[in-house]
């Protein structure tokens, strides 16, 4: 029952091994075309944003934690863009305040509608 061939045991010993190197380099390249594949579709699905200076914009509120409402929009304001900073970096002006900073250009986006209401809490819904 026992195999004592040592010779016989070390060589099935290193096809085994190589069999395992075959299926790890096998299971790369399979991870490799697969995140390829991945990304190409996500970059055909990304639109480009060029934003001028003049143009109204929101920001996105990534610290918004006080009220867990899932519901809660986590854009806020209604901002002009002010200047453009090489590398995406753009200054905003706060329409209410005039005040002015600065931010990651991928945390805004085009505003194209009319009046923002923060306080409204039902929007109501026609059938048109």
């Amino acid at each position: 029952m026992l195999n004592l061939d040592l010779d016989a045991a070390g060589e099935k010993r290193l096809l085994h091994l190589n069999e395992l190197e075959e299926f790890r380099s096998q299971a790369y390249e399979n991870a490799k075309l697969y995140k390829e594949k991945t990304k190409e579709w996500h970059d055909k699905r990304i639109h480009p944003r060029n934003f001028e200076v003049g143009q109204q914009a929101l920001l996105f509120n990534s610290r918004l934690k006080l009220f867990p409402e899932k519901l809660k929009s986590r854009w806020s304001g209604l901002f002009w863009i002010a200047q453009i900073f090489p590398f995406g970096a753009m200054e905003l002006e706060d329409e209410k305040s005039g005040r002015k900073f600065k931010v990651n250009g991928q945390r805004i986006k085009h505003y194209f509608g009319g009046e923002v209401d923060r306080q409204q809490d039902a929007m109501p819904l026609h059938d048109g």
